[in-house]
């Protein structure tokens, strides 16, 4: 099936009724903008995380792009060399296994009380003497990168920095073709990550402490055949800093717009403290930060009555999936009781979003205490809705907190 019209990304509702219009025609539709199949059901962008035959593997083709771009490149490719996302099993699962315990249930109840207290000291920073606050700017932007700065036992003093070479590394993270690469920003990330974390490596080598670095490292020196490469070792900190924070951030702050564009909801979460967890969910769903995932099918096959060839480009298109009405009552409604809520919002199979517990965990205190600090806030403005085809967002989130 064909939609050559189909365009991803975008602002606005316009978004949602572009992909409910190519999901009515079939589950799999062909776009000719973005030369790529886009799988937009439920049913099948669940099958499609875990079909073998969709490769996440993204590491050759970085490999390609550097024979073309400048030597210094090649410094790109090597720090993602160690990001999972971009890796098939075996190697998925062995970049994956060092970081797995960082997000048990256990650790999550440890950073609990934390994280409030880092709420507490943004919203009091937030609220100085100002009517008029940013809430992406002063919480949703720093929460997320200090929480994983400190889990991953990085001075919260670098945290300014670090979020600049996760901006710069996003040219190439969240491009969606080899075209929309900037290739100074993505050097100037990778080359800072690289020296930072490779000299926090060796001073975590020499002297361990209860830190997620010290733990890969510690997995990485045992020497057996599924340890991580010095390379990789650099490349899973640095993923984890940037997936750590860039998501989250974006979490919040469509979360916080969607609340707004939806104030019965707003009402009922804020004189409501039960629905913590579900709110979250259905946030998650409704506005979720993470659009599209991208895959490479590896052999020929048919697909809901669409051909995919070796090398075609699918997109898994949570958006879509998220709002589908074969498994959400009234999708385009807001509900944040709403369960079951089955959404593809943290991937799914294998490629699970490894941090959803910690997404989950700072978004039901962020907004919990944003509602409870700011009983008579109003948005300013209206949503900024966009985003590439990767990745949706909302913007800057600024609101009035005095009447």
């Amino acid at each position: 099936m064909t939609s050559g019209d189909l365009v991803l990304g975008g602002r606005g509702d316009a978004f949602h009724r572009r992909l409910a219009a190519a999901r009515a025609q079939a589950p799999v539709v062909h776009s000719a903008t973005h030369r790529a199949w886009v799988v937009l059901t439920h049913e099948q962008v669940a099958a499609g995380f875990r079909d073998p035959r969709l490769s996440s593997d993204r590491l050759d083709a970085f490999e390609r792009i550097a024979r073309s771009r400048p030597a210094a490149f090649q410094t790109v490719v090597d720090v993602l060399s160690g990001w999972m996302v971009f890796r098939d099993p075996p190697v998925h699962t062995r970049l994956r296994e060092p970081v797995r315990a960082a997000f048990t249930p256990r650790r999550m109840a440890t950073l609990e009380p934390v994280i409030e207290g880092i709420v507490d000291e943004l919203l009091d920073a937030a609220i100085d003497g100002d009517d008029i606050v940013d809430l992406r700017r002063t919480v949703a932007v720093p929460l997320p990168a200090i929480v994983i700065a400190r889990l991953l036992g990085v001075p919260v003093s670098d945290q300014d920095r670090l979020q600049r070479w996760s901006q710069e590394l996003a040219a190439i993270v969240f491009a969606a073709s080899s075209t929309q690469i900037d290739d100074t920003r993505a050097i100037a990330g990778a080359t800072s990550f690289a020296r930072y974390f490779g000299d926090l490596v060796d001073h975590y080598r020499a002297h361990p402490a209860d830190n997620l670095i010290s733990a890969i490292v510690a997995a990485a020196d045992r020497g057996s055949p599924s340890s991580l490469q010095p390379d990789e070792v650099v490349g899973a900190c640095a993923m984890l800093l940037f997936a750590g924070h860039e998501t989250t951030t974006g979490l919040l702050s469509n979360s916080l717009w969607a609340l707004f564009e939806h104030p019965d909801q707003l009402a009922r979460w804020r004189s409501d403290d039960r629905l913590d967890d579900t709110a979250v969910e259905e946030l998650t769903r409704f506005e979720g930060p993470a659009a599209v995932m991208i895959r490479h099918a590896t052999e020929d096959f048919r697909w809901a009555d669409a051909d995919i060839r070796a090398g075609d480009a699918v997109f898994l298109c949570m958006a879509a999936a998220n709002r589908d009405p074969a498994v959400f009552d009234d999708p385009d409604r807001l509900d944040l009781g709403r369960q079951p809520n089955p959404h593809l919002g943290f991937g799914w199979g294998i490629h699970h979003c490894l941090g959803a517990p910690l997404a989950r965990l700072e978004a039901r205190i962020a907004l919990r205490g944003i509602l409870e600090r700011f009983p008579a806030m109003e948005p300013i403005g209206a949503a900024g809705w966009g985003g590439g085809v990767i990745g949706r967002s909302a913007g800057g989130v600024e609101v009035r907190v005095r009447g």
